[in-house]
């Protein structure tokens, strides 16, 4: 490894698609393992899918990362188009003359091989291995050709990949921060591509070379690559090059007990965001699929996460992925955030209409109102749209459910005229006059507090009606009462 001291992390996404919920997680774990050692995290992009890999999935991750603040020390600027840091390039697809090299020299020690099968040919290995009940693996049939026997091959046109010789004999050990010490059998592995006939590596050789000239200290990553493991500190040792530590981090599942997928709701970071999750509340539910403190902590801040994070506190067991604590601990976050803050926030989902032309006052005030009940920021538009436009529709069971209930017409028309000639405007006034109407009709509260509501929002549901009456103001109020009224007398929805 080269002389770099201290934590040095990377997290390596293949652009083949999304930035997902898993990982997301891999991401934050690295991220915060190096914040709270004070070290380096490494965004690095494993773009060797010659197939799969688009500039559109680069810039998704880029921009799910930045969404999450998960800023990376080192690897492309956050446009895509430069470079932050002195390891670089940060694109495997930029560093394929490190593979080359590293290529050459196993072949060199012996340690790797030129093979001339075709993917056909190795499927056809396996699967006689797996009706002769042996693992399905490339046989290694090119592992000990001679010279003349490869030059033959070469004139038959085949093109030619590279193998690494794995030893038959013997066992790869080593310790996982998370898991413990963890033992593989070597001639269970076997002789793996490292270059492709392209000349592209595959994933366990590129990592393993950029690992260490990254001088990457820990590995951190799920446990879906801890059959990989074994392969990649075999190549570290055919290098003599000095392995980082591994941790491999437990996989998240979905309810059902199954591996996380759509099935289970949204999986891609940005669809999150799409529907109206802080980011803040994703890295903390996402710290805690896997990880945990002694006292079982779920609120956290950033800087109380990075304080308290350690690896031995992660999880061998997978998690759950839950939807509906997900959404509590949004709902819980959103309350604790500023109305102000909250407003500015939801305005990009207002898409319907144009909250620039609502006063910002007004604008941050309809959110106040309704601040318990918001969940999402998608919530906010939904229920603060009546408040700040006149525009609203009456639900039908409401108007059925009240203002056609009888003496409904009567309460509104006096309501009309007792508010009409309130001053001040205001909570208490409202609060009085509304009962005040109830004990002189003889009815209940709710025969007054019900029409009003409805009348003047077009719901049943809603913020406190005193408070929301004061917000409309005298003018709006009285308006609406009047339309209300209209409906009624006409029969028709307004």
């Amino acid at each position: 490894m080269d002389e770099v001291s201290g934590i040095r992390v990377r997290f390596a996404p293949s652009p083949t698609g999304y930035l997902h919920i898993g990982g997301a997680r891999t991401a934050l774990f690295n991220w915060l393992f190096a914040r709270h050692h004070k070290g380096i995290f490494i965004l690095r992009i494993e773009d060797t899918d010659e197939v799969r890999s688009t500039e559109e999935s680069v810039s998704g991750i880029l921009e799910s990362m930045k969404w999450l603040g998960l800023v990376w020390d080192e690897g492309p600027t956050p446009d895509g188009k430069g470079v932050k840091g002195d390891y670089g390039p940060y694109f495997q697809m930029q560093r394929l003359d490190k593979y080359q090299a590293a290529c050459h020299q196993l072949i060199d020690k012996g340690m790797a091989y030129p093979c001339y099968c075709t993917p056909e040919e190795v499927e056809k290995m396996r699967e006689l291995a797996l009706l002769a009940k042996r693992p399905p693996k490339y046989d290694g049939r090119c592992r000990s050709l001679s010279m003349d026997e490869r030059r033959l091959k070469e004139a038959e046109g085949r093109k030619t990949s590279v193998r690494f010789r794995t030893p038959h004999e013997g066992n790869t050990r080593f310790s996982d921060l998370v898991r413990g010490s963890l033992d593989f059998e070597n001639v269970l592995l076997e002789d793996f591509v490292i270059l492709k006939t392209s000349g592209v590596p595959t994933y366990n050789f590129a990592c393993v070379v950029d690992d260490h000239h990254m001088a990457i200290s820990h590995v951190i990553r799920g446990d879906d690559h801890l059959s990989n493991t074994p392969r990649q500190i075999l190549v570290y040792e055919a290098l003599r090059w000095t392995p980082p530590a591994f941790a491999h981090l437990a996989m998240i599942m979905g309810s059902d007990g199954s591996r996380l997928s759509k099935r289970h709701g949204a999986t891609s970071v940005m669809e999150y965001q799409q529907l109206g999750y802080l980011p803040d509340v994703l890295l903390n539910y996402l710290a805690l699929l896997g990880w945990g403190t002694e006292d079982s902590q779920q609120i956290f801040t950033q800087a109380e996460m990075i304080e308290k994070f350690l690896l031995e506190r992660c999880s061998k067991s997978p998690a759950t992925f839950d939807p509906a604590k997900l959404l509590w601990m949004n709902g819980e976050y959103i309350r604790k955030t500023p109305a102000v803050q909250l407003a500015a926030m939801a305005k990009p989902f207002f898409k319907e209409k144009n909250i620039a032309e609502i006063p910002p006052k007004t604008y941050e005030q309809s959110v106040s109102l309704e601040h318990e009940k918001i969940k999402l920021l998608t919530d906010v538009p939904k229920l603060t749209d009546f408040l700040l436009w006149d525009d609203y529709e009456y639900r039908e069971d409401a108007v059925t459910k009240v203002l056609r209930a009888e003496g409904a017409p009567i309460i509104l028309e006096e309501l009309s005229k007792r508010l009409a000639v309130l001053e001040p405007f205001d909570v208490a006034g409202i609060e009085n006059i509304s009962k005040t109407l109830a004990k002189d009709k003889s009815v209940k509260n709710g025969a007054v507090f019900h029409p009003l509501r409805v009348a003047v929002s077009g719901r049943t549901e809603g913020p406190s009606l005193w408070h929301m009456v004061e917000f409309l103001g005298k003018e709006r109020t009285l308006e609406r009462i009047k339309r209300a009224q209209k409906m009624m007398a006409g029969g028709i929805r307004v």
